[in-house]
């Protein structure tokens, strides 16, 4: 995003964790909220005319928010709507930007919603179990990433293989992503377990190691990392035998190789 999309989005975000945090039913808010914004996302992708309409910079602030209590006044929830007039106030760089700072606040929303039902760590861990089923399941994400195959089948079968295995908000935000893909499967809910854990303020490290980590093991090390990168850290671990000791390590863009694998290969390097 470019600056002034940024700025709009951090503003509407304020608004919209306002309105969520402060409900007498905050979960159930957030929840219409999040999946309202969906809703809304989905007619914007319909309608192109409307969709720079409705972010139109030489437009009023008027203007725009009066078409958008047109378009969806008395179909979306007040909580919805008073989201959406907030957005339309705002500056956007483009129409394009725009409707992703829509795309990330029905995801906050629906995070908010996990966060009030004490399960915001819970989504965030199932949203990387999912990220990591796909990344084995070849099939499955050649399925979910096929451009000739419908959105809605798409989610069917995504919501097939969740059904009864992770929470409301974990299936909800994975369907989304998967309805309107930004990269690849993987990689998009991948991106989900990043807007979990920013709003628990924590970084999230990536843990592939030779065995299993026990909890003991996983509190320490995010202790350590804690330390370290002067931030709370959440640890994602998956298991690699062919590491054949020790681990590897990957927060953001750094990686940390203090696997057996990765210490036999940089030796055989020196002596070549």
């Amino acid at each position: 995003m470019h600056a002034a999309s940024r700025e709009a989005l951090a503003q509407v975000e304020s608004h919209l964790d306002g309105l969520v945090l402060g409900a007498d039913d905050a979960v159930a808010v957030s929840a219409k909220t999040g999946t309202e914004l969906f809703e809304a996302v989905e007619i914007l992708d319909a309608d192109r005319p409307l969709r720079v309409a409705v972010a139109d910079p030489a437009a009023a602030s008027e203007q725009r928010t009066g078409l958008i209590r047109a378009v969806f006044g008395g179909k979306v929830s007040d909580s919805t709507l008073s989201v959406l007039d907030e957005a339309a106030v705002r500056a956007w760089s483009n129409p394009r930007e725009f409707r992703t700072g829509l795309v990330a606040l029905g995801r906050r929303a629906l995070l908010r919603g996990a966060e009030g039902q004490g399960q915001l760590g819970q989504v965030e861990d199932e949203l990387f179990r999912l990220s990591r089923l796909l990344d084995r399941e070849s099939e499955l994400t050649q399925l979910l990433s096929d451009p000739t195959t419908g959105v809605e089948r798409k989610r069917e079968l995504l919501a097939s293989v969740l059904y009864g295995k992770v929470s409301m908000f974990t299936e909800a935000l994975a369907l989304q992503a998967i309805g309107r893909p930004e990269h690849n499967p993987i990689d998009d809910v991948a991106a989900l377990v990043d807007i979990a854990a920013s709003l628990q303020n924590r970084s999230v490290a990536k843990v592939v190691s030779a065995e299993e980590l026990n909890h003991g093991q996983q509190a320490a090390l995010a202790d350590k990392l804690g330390h370290i990168y002067g931030r709370a850290v959440s640890i994602h671990s998956e298991v690699d035998p062919s590491l054949l000791g020790g681990m590897t390590i990957r927060v953001d863009d750094e990686i940390i190789d203090g696997s057996l694998a990765g210490k036999l290969a940089r030796l055989r390097s020196n002596l070549i």
